[in-house]
């Protein structure tokens, strides 16, 4: 029997028929994706699911689907989709992740110099009667400093037309490296000093722990007076009543804002100031992007629905059937290493190296590499994945190479991981025993063994007497219940690392407490996708 999609939001003619054309029986419902109750009622009858941003794929909405095997969002954004319950229903979430980086960073340009000379607001004016020419004195763009924070694929593309427009681009982005930022001709600086330098500030960041409110009251309170904003990339990203007390102010004088804290956004503290541009949720919507990322989910999921094929998918590896009995065990592995040494890098990553030893380096290592720097990238960029990972270490001149040697230890295989900072490097170390699940063997040199646990704590301290006892004291007066326990040492009176496994994660306020302690040098808390 052919397999079965739902189309629940607009798509255009053409990407329907891809699905015809490839055996893929389709239903297109474009208005569906309102209806929450209709859709629970219906998404149990197909395989496939695709979507834009109005369908919000709920838990709810995977529990009501045991057929669904892939979800695809035409665009990058995938807030709108609940990855951990389709992972843990085996379904695979796609999406588009180049199809409209152009369209959304031409967007952010032209919010830009509508900010600039209060196009809005003298449109109105104007076509209200009015002549109002001393009214709207604007600025111009050339000669003022640019700053973004984020220079991914569409950040770059931003800071290229910043360039072009003659302006002075400085950029923040915790992967950006030096050589990458000299290609882009733009100046890496970090984000406390984009503040202060700035004229004009645009967000292509994307929306996690880390960056959530990354503009408040007191960011804006380090800004230069008569800063303009804009944001075309996630809403939550600012918190828009500081914005709006900021603007009330003077000390921002103006802002352009696609994304909002709540969408559809029908109220914000923003609306109705003056200069402020508002659009919903734009960035993305031109015709050729609009066509690029509906042709593109359309192949994916025909191809994966028909030929087994993976592409694009953000909960699982492109690996072929043939492959993946032996494969799959190693490229979780490679993500979890991966991820362990990104969540503890703060600083621009300049290399990679991927070491494998024995059975690991007679596989298919570009996927195993390809995990390791989605892992290693995902702690700042969380829609990557193996597809995307190679080409946006690319961009960030993240240096990446394989080593593959003959089994040279205890183990049958291994893979290790060691990135190269301005700073420092470090490694890490796992492999997989015959239940299939990933070990660390070695971090820093030291050797241990440790499983992988969803919430982890790392510590690195000086082989002193009283440490675990400090550390095992601070748990119990808190509270807190440890699962596992794993310690590892260079040499006596050397540096030594724990690694402790736990039910829930810690608070920043507990992990400040072990900080606080003499003899720990580094307190640090990490989530794996296990």
């Amino acid at each position: 029997m052919a397999p079965r999609v739902l189309v629940s939001d607009k798509l255009s003619p053409t990407a329907v028929q891809i699905f015809k054309d490839k055996g893929v029986e389709v239903d297109y419902l474009p208005d569906l994706g309102k209806d929450k109750e209709k859709l629970l009622e219906v998404i149990g009858q197909y395989d496939g699911l695709a979507i834009r941003s109005a369908t919000k794929v709920t838990e709810k909405v995977i529990d009501a689907a045991p057929n669904l095997r892939v979800i695809g969002r035409a665009g990058i954004g995938v807030d709108n989709v609940d990855i951990p319950a389709a992972s843990r229903k085996g379904i695979i979430v796609m999406n588009t992740p180049f199809g409209n980086s152009i369209t959304t960073a031409e967007h952010a340009v032209a919010m830009m110099f509508a900010v600039a000379r209060q196009m809005p607001a003298a449109d109105a004016s104007t076509q209200a009667g009015k002549w109002e020419k001393n009214r709207f004195m604007g600025v111009e763009i050339t000669g003022k400093v640019l700053g973004v924070i984020g220079c991914g694929n569409i950040g770059s593309i931003v800071a290229s037309r910043g360039v072009g427009l003659r302006m002075k681009v400085i950029g923040f982005d915790p992967f950006l490296s030096e050589e990458r930022a000299a290609q882009l001709g733009i100046e890496k600086v970090e984000l406390e000093d984009l503040f202060r330098r700035a004229d004009f500030i645009t967000l292509h960041t994307p929306l996690t722990d880390k960056t959530r409110n990354i503009i408040d009251a007191k960011a804006i309170a380090t800004m230069k007076r008569g800063v303009r904003i804009i944001n075309c990339a996630r809403g939550g990203l600012i918190v828009e009543k500081d914005l709006a007390e900021a603007i009330k102010s003077g000390q921002v004088a103006g802002a352009g804002i696609d994304v909002f804290e709540v969408e559809p956004a029908t109220e914000s503290p923003l609306f109705g100031l003056d200069n402020v541009v508002c659009t919903p949720h734009l960035g993305a919507s031109t015709t050729e992007a609009q066509e690029n990322v509906a042709l593109q989910v359309a192949e994916q999921m025909a191809d994966y629905l028909v030929n087994g094929a993976v592409s694009n998918a953000l909960n699982m590896p492109s690996i072929t059937a043939e492959e993946a009995p032996i494969l799959t065990p190693y490229v979780k592995l490679a993500e979890i290493l991966g991820s362990f040494a990104g969540q503890l890098t703060e600083e621009p990553i300049d290399a990679v190296e991927i070491l494998y030893d024995g059975a690991p380096g007679t596989m298919n290592t570009r996927a195993l590499s390809a995990a390791a720097i989605a892992g290693l990238l995902k702690a700042q960029v969380q829609t990557v994945n193996m597809v995307s990972a190679p080409l946006m270490a690319k961009e960030r001149g993240i240096a990446v190479s394989e080593v593959r040697r003959d089994k040279s230890g205890v183990f049958d295989g291994y893979i290790k991981v060691t990135i190269t900072t301005k700073k420092q490097t470090r490694s890490v170390a796992g492999t997989t025993f015959s239940d299939g699940k990933p070990r660390f063997i070695q971090i820093k040199g030291i050797n241990m063994e440790a499983d992988v646990g969803r919430y982890m704590l790392y510590t690195a301290n000086k082989d002193v007497p009283g440490v675990i006892g400090q550390i095992g004291t601070a748990f119990g007066k808190a509270g807190i219940n440890i699962a596992n326990f794993h310690l590892g040492r260079d040499d006596k009176g050397g540096s030594a690392i724990a690694v402790i496994y736990l039910d829930e994660p810690l608070t920043e306020e507990f992990l400040d407490e072990l900080r606080g302690m003499n003899a720990i040098g580094q307190a640090k808390m990490l989530t794996f996708d296990v």
